[in-house]
């Protein structure tokens, strides 16, 4: 910096070069050190700092980077406000001041209080008055010479990148879109130029409309149709019309099978092509107006009315009662009520569904009107994204494993084709045979090769594969991907709803008298179900798990540092820990929900905080008797907890008498959640009434532990004060037993240790807390307002009472499933929004993650995969197995990492936001229950129970589908190759061809399709989920399959010859009586066959013959239609076939004995040397 870019020595360097420093510089530029209450930035950070401030100074691509940063990294990254307090070094003060004021340069950036929290503005405010700054100030007009891009255009001129600007209040949006009046809107004659900035009309991508034609051509196109077409033809010119019909309506079947699978699967984008809204209403110079939607451009002043479907994406600056529905990116059908008011949140990422000052393109408002500014249009809308990275992920969509490696079997079939003909060819020319007798037995040989059953029965089997799936909760939109599942290597799975049971539930309350209770069922709604248990300290200080300091004094010195001042002498606490210890009083046990007065204080007001700091409800519906839940997932959590100890907020209102009178809401910013509570209770004589205000607070451990200056300790007297209550009235929850000490280092100590604790189980903590004020607020006229800004009533001076431990439970099964998968080679990852110490903690629990295992123990985050090229995320050794805190886009690049490392993945998800991945993966996972409805188009599956464990049966069931895929493909080649080499062995010895090209095409059908369709249906084998995944690179048939496939072939094939020799030669039977005999003979071993390949690798004896019913069927049928067509006159004068005799069915039985005992031969061969098929 100093020597090489200072001075103006590099004033332009790569711009990616740059976005990539000012990532990494802003990783590093907030790291702090120190204790809660006394944090501050490390030397490191502070490095980082200056060096951003320099290259901010210097650097013109870096300056740009920096404009393109979303206030919220900024603000959460560079931590001005931890150098800017009284405590702060020299150095670090110049740093901030320098940093505020060179972020000034920045429209988007020209308040600098956007930059520092709201409790820490105050400490800037008065730096920035200071000498010192006014000494910077006049340092800093040489520092920073305006970048020559931004020179000859006004600040005020440039518009604002799109962006959806919930955290800016809607005079700061005035502000930025300088040229938009809020009264008259945007001038027509900037139109233009803003649309060319913007880049386009206002409208989605085309997506690809399916054409029935093309679909059809491809069908016809394929290699094997496209061996039976020509063969069809060839037929045809040599006069063979039966020949042709067969070939033809084999064509026929195949084509109308692909193309209704295809035509099924070409609506994935169908759902998006209603989305553009036509017309918009728009002022424009003063005048309001209908215009067509695509003229739109950010800056726009759009009104929006009951009905009306939202033109683009909006940030509301007037609202009246506007509630819109955004089921369509949110999956949720009621309402969203929506405000003009700015959302302060640390990350510029917020679920949609919390953006409430915004409106999105193609949602509808369902009540109200408001105005609003174009901020994003196009395909820079969150529906405009979604299209594209669908219609992005339609256009690569690749085919499956099994119609490439088909594909590629077809062309080897053509190739095998091509050369036995010419071969034949040959040896009739060498045979001094006439061209055209040698060029139709060349024919018959190609037809041979052609397994004209392979396309249908593939289908056939898939097809029953969906059916199977469908009983199991999952339902199969493209019919490939049913194989596809049997070649999955990773299963990316959502954490939510998928691993987890998608239910909020309070497992633990830790108390500061350092008792734990452990709440059983805690996700039932239904308050009468589950127990409070109570582990005593004394127990868990003693179980060698806990993770705390040993200490050996007693139980109130451990956190309490008052515990002498209580008139505890050092002699009697000797006495003490030399009396025998008292187990049964240690013993966890069920707290008596039945009398919560008699709770110790702390569960008691713990309970208090969790019920009334709470806008959730959970009740019966009278109709369905079930327990219906209202609210956020957390609050409910906390509802139910505090129904099942019968304190819920209807006690406290009915029996204490409390009214709630002010709320101070949850955001981002604070972390908090305050309400504020008026008790008002008769005293006995019923003549006179007392009233108290309680502050009850709940959110994040470390935030409210600031706000903490206190906190409850145990009383010596909580267990007598509760049974003096008056026989009249129900007994009291509020005692005279809430003492109060200073909090400490060592009680914060103690807490911090303990939410570590909770959140190393995959728990989320909250902190609960509360104050009791008593004021007299009768005088005032607004006593509301008087409440909001009562100083006493303010988040400060809490006494802090307990940590809560929210878990979202494993479902049941699950980690059973994530055993199967590992078993099967299939590795599980974890992708979830969620912090990285939950979803390690979840993962560690279901056995995705583990420390020990290398290979498993690795967990990264999604801002740390921002900064990876895709090159380094590629070759990440090893590949985590858990990403934490990740977006949609993150989601998408895991997919592609994983397919360029040669992975088959499989990829869940329930958003709309989720269906670009889900479209690129190699099989897309939607949720049936919580997943939008452009999710279950764009993918593959779609889970009707949003089970993992039904994603471990759809891979099983599509290993179980390829599995019988292989064995009716080398059933179906044996079959055929055996008609192959008979035919290739025969032209060979000079003999006469032993089967007519009818012959050939009557056996295929009857020997090939209804075995082959009956073992598509073969049972599971045992061992299917044990074996390793078939890698991707791998062909349909290995070595091994085509060596089985060869020595079956030349088996069959062999013990023909022989049959149709001795009863040509031997027996002097006419050639149409040898064919005949070839014919029977060949058919009878195929069929027999068809028992031998229910296992490429068992024994048949092993496998039995009765264990498929259905294979007994087509046995049955086949060989009936085989007769049918030896015996019946007219069809046997069609396929050129005679009766068959005695002494000639004699030897087709100890042909098919002789078979049979070499291909148990051959695959006791391939057990002994482990082969794979």
């Amino acid at each position: 910096m100093d020597y090489r870019i200072k001075g103006g020595y590099h004033p332009r360097l790569d711009a990616a070069l740059m976005n990539r420093l000012c990532e990494a510089l802003l990783l590093n530029t907030g790291h702090t050190e120190g204790h809660l209450l006394r944090k501050r930035t490390t030397p490191a950070a502070d490095t980082a700092f200056f060096l951003f401030g320099d290259f901010l100074e210097e650097v013109d691509e870096f300056r740009a980077a920096v404009g393109k940063r979303d206030i919220f990294d900024l603000r959460q990254q560079l931590k001005i406000h931890h150098r800017c307090q009284p405590s702060s070094t020299d150095e670090q003060k110049r740093g901030a001041i320098a940093m505020i004021q060179l972020m000034s340069q920045f429209v988007q950036l020209s308040d600098w209080r956007d930059l520092i929290k709201e409790n820490e503005q105050g400490d800037m405010d008065t730096l920035l008055k200071s000498s010192l700054a006014a000494e910077i100030t006049k340092q800093k007009n040489s520092k920073m010479p305006p970048s020559p891009m931004l020179a000859s255009t006004p600040n005020l001129l440039l518009p604002p990148p799109p962006r959806l600007y919930f955290d800016r209040s809607v005079e700061k949006m005035l502000g930025m879109f300088a040229h938009t009046d809020p009264q008259k809107g945007l001038p027509s004659h900037l139109v233009p130029s803003l649309r060319e900035h913007y880049g386009g009309l206002n409208k989605l991508p085309d997506p690809p409309k399916p054409s029935a034609l093309k679909m059809v051509w491809t069908q016809l196109t394929d290699f094997i149709v496209l061996i039976l077409l020509a063969a069809a033809v060839v037929q045809a010119g040599q006069q063979e019309f039966n020949s042709m019909a067969v070939l033809l309506v084999v064509v026929v079947l195949n084509t109308i099978i692909g193309f209704s699978q295809e035509w099924k699967a070409s609506k994935t984008l169908n759902a998006l092509m209603n989305l553009s809204v036509p017309m918009a209403q728009v002022i424009r110079d003063g005048e309001q107006q209908m215009l067509d939607s695509e003229e739109l451009v950010p800056g726009d002043l759009v009104v929006l009315e009951e009905g009306d479907a939202v033109p683009a994406d909006l940030r509301l600056i007037d609202v009246a009662q506007l509630e819109l529905v955004e089921g369509i990116l949110t999956g949720e059908s009621v309402p969203v009520q929506k405000s003009a008011d700015a959302i302060k949140a640390k990350s510029r990422r917020i679920p949609l569904g919390d953006c409430k000052g915004n409106a999105f393109m193609s949602t509808t408002v369902a009540r109200g009107r408001a105005k609003a500014i174009v901020v994003r249009t196009g395909t820079q809308t969150e529906i405009g994204k979604i299209s594209s990275a669908i219609h992005a992920g339609a256009k690569t969509k690749t085919k499956t494993p099994v119609q490439r490696k088909l594909n590629k079997l077809g062309k080897y079939l053509v190739l095998i084709a091509i050369l036995l003909c010419a071969l034949v060819v040959v040896i009739g020319v060498a045979w001094k045979k006439d061209i055209r007798t040698m060029l139709n037995v060349g024919l018959s040989l190609a037809v041979s090769v052609i397994p004209e059953g392979l396309v249908a029965v593939t289908t056939v089997t898939m097809a029953l594969g969906v059916r199977r799936m469908a009983t199991n909760n999952c339902v199969v939109r493209t019919l490939p991907a049913v194989e596809s599942l049997g070649s999955v290597t990773v299963i990316c799975s959502d954490k939510t709803g998928t691993l987890t049971e998608g239910k909020m539930g309070v497992a633990e309350l830790w108390t500061g008298d350092d008792a734990l209770y452990r709440f059983t069922e805690s996700t039932s709604l239904n308050p009468n179900q589950g127990e409070i248990i109570q582990e005593p300290a004394e127990l868990r200080r003693r179980m060698i798990h806990l993770h705390r300091a040993t200490n050996t004094k007693p139980q109130s010195s451990l956190i309490l540092p008052s515990a002498t001042s209580q008139g505890l002498s050092s002699q009697p606490q000797r006495e003490n820990q030399q009396q025998p210890v008292d187990y049964a009083s240690m013993r966890s046990h069920p707290m008596d929900s039945q009398s919560p007065q008699l709770y110790p204080p702390h569960l008691r007001y713990a309970l208090m905080v969790a019920g009334l700091c709470n806008n959730s409800s959970v009740m019966m519906d009278e109709e369905t008797k079930e327990w219906l839940p209202v609210g956020d997932p957390t609050e409910i959590a906390l509802t139910v907890a505090s129904q099942k100890g019968k304190l819920g907020r209807s006690i406290w209102q009915q029996q204490e008498g409390f009214t709630k009178v002010h709320e101070r809401a949850f955001d981002s910013e604070r972390k908090l959640m305050s309400s504020v509570y008026q008790q008002q209770k008769s005293t006995d004589d019923n003549q006179t009434k007392t009233s108290h205000y309680w502050v009850l607070c709940k959110g994040a451990p470390e935030e409210l532990l600031a706000k903490c200056s206190t906190y409850l300790t145990p009383s010596s007297n909580s267990t007598t004060t509760t049974t003096t209550t008056s026989s009249s009235s129900p007994p009291s929850l509020v005692h005279n037993d809430s003492n109060f000490a200073p909090i400490t280092d060592q009680f914060v100590e103690e807490v911090l240790n303990q939410s570590s604790t909770m959140a190393s189980q995959g728990l989320r903590v909250l902190g609960l807390a509360f104050k009791k004020v008593d004021l007299d607020l009768t005088t005032f006229e607004d006593k509301e307002e008087s409440i909001k800004n009562e100083p006493h009533l303010a988040e400060s001076e809490f006494g802090f009472v307990a940590l809560a431990g929210l878990m979202d439970p494993p479902k049941q099964g699950v980690k059973d499933a994530v055993t199967t998968c590992q078993e099967a080679g299939i590795r599980v990852m974890m992708i979830t929004g969620d912090h990285v110490d939950t979803a390690t903690a979840i993962a560690e629990k279901l056995g995705i993650f583990q420390k020990d295992v290398p290979g498993l123990n690795r967990a990264i985050l999604g801002r740390e995969l921002d900064l990876l090229s895709e090159d380094a995320l590629i070759e990440l050794d090893p590949f985590p197995n858990v990403f934490a805190r990740v977006s949609p886009d993150n989601k998408l690049t895991i997919v592609k990492a994983l397919q360029k490392r040669g992975e088959v993945v499989a990829m869940t998800g329930d958003g709309v936001n989720d269906a670009p991945a889900i479209k690129s993966a190699d099989i897309g996972i939607a949720m049936g229950l919580a997943g939008t409805e452009i999710t279950k188009q764009a993918a593959d599956l779609v889970l009707l129970d949003d089970n993992f464990s039904t994603i471990v049966a759809a891979v099983h069931e599509g290993r179980h589908v390829f599995d019988n895929i292989l064995k009716f493909i080398v059933y179906l080649l044996s079959c055929n190759g055996a008609e192959i080499f008979l035919m290739l062995i025969c032209a060979m010895a000079d003999l006469e061809t032993p089967l007519t090209v009818m012959m050939i095409l009557w056996a295929n059908i009857i020997s090939d399709i209804p075995p082959s369709m009956a073992i598509g249906v073969e049972p599971k084998e045992s061992d299917l989920m044990k074996r390793a995944p078939r890698p991707p690179t791998r062909g349909v048939l290995t070595r091994v399959s085509w060596l089985v496939i060869f020595c079956q072939s030349m088996t069959i094939a062999s013990l023909t010859v022989a049959a149709y020799c001795v009863s040509l030669f031997y027996l002097q039977h006419s050639l149409e009586d040898a064919r005949s005999l070839a014919f029977t003979c060949i058919t009878m071993m195929q069929l027999s066959n068809s028992f031998t390949a229910r296992s490429v690798q068992a024994s048949m004896f092993t496998m039995g013959v009765i264990g498929n019913r259905w294979l007994l069927v087509a046995f049955f049928v086949s060989l009936g239609c085989m007769l049918l067509g030896i015996y019946c006159p007219g069809i046997s004068t069609w396929l050129e076939l005679t009766a068959v005799d005695g002494p000639s069915w004699v030897m087709v039985i100890i042909c098919c004995s002789i078979m049979l005992s070499l291909v148990e031969f051959e695959k006791m061969l391939i057990r002994k040397l482990h082969g794979t098929v």
